[in-house]
């Protein structure tokens, strides 16, 4: 399975959207980041602006394949 990194942040958001997906911060941690519905007491909602800037700090990036989405290094 190919994974394809997604080309800016209006395409993750538009997938996460579609998804029923927004941003989210592992609580209790300063960088730990991933997708949530927001239901999850283990994470924390965090705007997109502030997702982005984690990627950018730890040099991730989102990628996409057959309509999942995963962060890795980028």
């Amino acid at each position: 399975m190919a994974m394809d990194k997604c080309k800016d942040m209006d395409e993750v958001k538009m997938i996460a959207k579609k998804k029923g997906l927004v941003a989210g911060r592992v609580r209790d941690t300063t960088d730990g980041i991933q997708f949530t519905k927001g239901t999850n007491n283990r994470l924390v909602v965090i705007s997109w602006e502030e997702f982005e800037e984690y990627l950018k700090k730890r040099n991730l990036a989102v990628y996409r394949s057959n309509g999942w989405l995963k962060i890795m290094k980028a």
